[in-house]
């Protein structure tokens, strides 16, 4: 069996792109795109992963026309409506980050509950970055961290890493050891800066809706003969394999 990633990120790009080519509204890709994001869920339910990112909608997306956010985020209502008791069946912990003061008082009571819901679950955790972006996600940590300075409770001189590590989203989940893009490009767009540090980059031309269950395990087999070596040099990574 192979070595499977315990937390994967996915950029779930080519929606659009999808509905383009077969002359179809873009509303058509992004209904296309919720049937991917389906499947690949269930694989990971399947296969055991501790914790799947998806980047629904990021900062920068409220650039978009306002006809394509809106469906969008009627989108998100429905699917977490048709969705989320099928997850909670399923032991799925689902959670969202990125900032909430921009998000539409419906839109936010349907997160909230979702959260409620499964709060006690300890399947995969499921984690949907809507209205996120890496730089906001470092920024909201350093200004938290600037606070307790402020306050007395820590010196500045204590400032590491790993507290500002404590205070990023996603703080206590191993951090993602597979991205994967779909659609073609080969770029982060500002998505879990911090967090893919050290993560396998894994890029496709497959667009999203029509990525399934053999092309999740393609990538982990690709993942499986990476060797990840954190710094070191190939031959200290197999000489601590062979010594385990």
């Amino acid at each position: 069996m192979i070595e499977l990633p315990r937390h994967v990120a996915i950029v779930m790009d080519g929606n659009g792109r999808w509905a383009r080519r077969r002359h179809l509204p873009r509303a058509a890709g992004h209904r296309a795109g919720v049937g991917a994001t389906r499947k690949i869920v269930e694989v990971c339910v399947e296969r055991g992963l501790c914790a799947l990112t998806l980047f629904a909608f990021s900062s920068e997306n409220w650039r978009r026309p306002r006809t394509e956010v809106s469906l969008l985020m009627e989108l998100f209502v429905s699917t977490l409506q048709r969705e989320v008791g099928t997850l909670h069946k399923n032991n799925v912990r689902v959670r969202f980050i990125g900032g909430r003061d921009t998000i539409a008082a419906n839109l936010l009571h349907h997160l909230e509950h979702s959260e409620q819901l499964t709060a006690d679950n300890s399947g995969l955790q499921l984690n949907i970055a809507l209205n996120y972006g890496g730089h906001w996600d470092i920024a909201q940590a350093a200004r938290r961290l600037a606070e307790k300075v402020e306050s007395g409770a820590l010196r500045a001189a204590d400032v590491s890493p790993q507290l500002l590590a404590d205070e990023i989203s996603l703080a206590g989940l191993p951090a993602p050891d597979l991205f994967i893009r779909t659609g073609g490009e080969q770029r982060i767009s500002n998505f879990l800066l911090w967090q893919l540090a050290y993560s396998e980059l894994y890029f496709t031309d497959k667009l999203w809706p029509d990525f399934d269950r053999s092309d999740l395990e393609t990538a982990f087999a690709w993942f499986a003969g990476r060797q990840r070596r954190y710094g070191r040099t190939g031959e200290q990574v197999e000489q601590k394999e062979n010594n385990v």
